[in-house]
């Protein structure tokens, strides 16, 4: 096993609805316990869904300061937090480096939905008067890489990446690729999302791509699950600090992992359905292999996409079965903390890189019968410990986006 270029992962940050922070949600996140609530925002509004994974706790004004907290929409603050989380793990100054070799790549889909519907509304009720000057930047998608960007310094090139559910991973094979090509010498990258609002609630409700378990939320999301039903909406941020593996073994970092391979598809096929024959999958996690110069034999462990509805998980099933067989042990941990659509990727690529380190698989939440057309030795109950030298993470989006990373010892 030789990769062609390695990156070596120095520094991770986590904001999850299983906790603020990389140990609190790792720790949950390990024992497959789900954290699916009623939400107060969601509740009594004639939606077919009223529950949702949001972040505990989570207050801007105390966790970051106060002029952040009414400047930046609520998905910048979760991503903001992760990546100097993510900073100060990788033993990195801002103060100290050369902010035009450092870059910024974050993955997201939606927006600041929840501001766009809520300043719709001021409009609406009060004027012109009543919406925020601050409005454009809350809302744009590349409010989280700008806002990080200003915060730590980085000058080199920025931008964010949208790619629907496959954003936080499309977001490190783009980061990869800058420091293949020499561009820079650290990028901060992944994804983070908080859309828990009604409207598009609503809309993914209309689609039948959701949950409606409203009296048991706690176990709605449930992968692999005979009697899965839909996705659970989440909220959260994942971030990664690459480097040059040269680099990093240069400075005496501690490289928790090695980004090695990325693959990226389209299935040019349907709007929010995959290829009936898994086709556009299996082409990105071959690429990916190739990229990282490991055979599918090597893989020990799949992080996949598992989103708990019936359509996806059975067609990532079949794609990884035939790929791989029955021999990777396999988990989805949105069984936990739910769909963060394009924070999604980057949460479990953090996940995956914490399993190569730790040798810590995590279990599947609310697997309890697994569905038989899924031949696949998916981790229910407790954490499987075991080496695991390859890892590789599945990230699947609407309009046919496919992405994939291999993450080695």
């Amino acid at each position: 096993m030789s990769g062609t270029f390695d990156v070596a992962v120095t520094g991770v940050g986590l904001v999850t609805s299983a906790g603020i922070g990389v140990q609190a949600s790792w720790e949950r996140i390990l024992r497959g316990e789900p954290t699916a609530t009623t939400d107060p925002g969601l509740a009594g509004l004639g939606l077919p869904v009223d529950f949702s994974c949001r972040v505990p706790d989570f207050n801007a004004a105390e966790l970051l300061d106060r002029r952040s907290a009414w400047r930046q929409e609520r998905f910048t603050h979760l991503a903001l937090y992760a990546a100097r989380e993510a900073v100060a793990d990788a033993k990195l100054d801002p103060a100290t480096w050369d902010g035009a070799r450092v870059s910024v790549i974050m993955g997201n889909a939606l927006g600041g939905t929840p501001t766009y519907e809520a300043q719709l509304a001021a409009l609406r009720e009060d004027g012109v008067s009543a919406v925020t000057p601050m409005l454009i930047p809350m809302i744009g998608q590349g409010g989280s890489t700008g806002f990080v960007s200003m915060d730590c310094g980085a000058r080199g090139p920025s931008w964010s990446v949208s790619s629907a559910c496959a954003s936080g991973v499309t977001a490190l094979g783009t980061a990869r690729d800058l420091l293949q090509k020499g561009i820079c010498d650290v990028v901060i990258a992944g994804g983070s999302e908080s859309a828990l609002s009604p409207l598009i609630t609503a809309g993914f409700a209309r689609m039948g791509a959701m949950s409606t378990r409203c009296d048991d939320p706690a176990a709605a999301s449930r992968p692999f699950d005979v009697d899965r039903d839909g996705f659970v909406a989440s909220e959260g941020a994942g971030v990664l600090v690459l480097e040059r593996m040269d680099d990093a073994l240069a400075r005496g970092a501690h490289v928790r992992a090695k980004l090695s391979g990325y693959g990226s598809t389209s299935d040019a096929f349907h709007v929010s359905a995959p290829r009936p024959d898994g086709s556009g999958a299996e082409a990105a996690i071959r690429m990916a292999l190739a990229d990282a110069g490991v055979s599918p034999e090597e893989v020990d462990h799949v992080n996949a996409h598992g989103t708990s509805t019936p359509l996806n998980d059975l067609n990532e099933a079949k794609v990884v079965r035939r790929i791989f067989g029955d021999r990777p042990v396999v988990t989805s941990v949105k069984g936990s903390v739910g769909h963060s659509l394009g924070g999604a990727g980057a949460i479990e690529s953090v996940c995956a890189v914490l399993s190569v380190e730790q040798g810590l698989v995590p279990a599947t939440a609310n697997l309890v019968n697994q569905d038989p057309q899924i031949e696949l030795d998916v981790v229910t109950g407790e954490p499987r410990r075991m080496p695991v030298h390859v890892a590789i993470n599945n990230s699947f989006g609407f309009g046919g986006a496919n992405a994939v990373v291999v993450f080695t010892k």
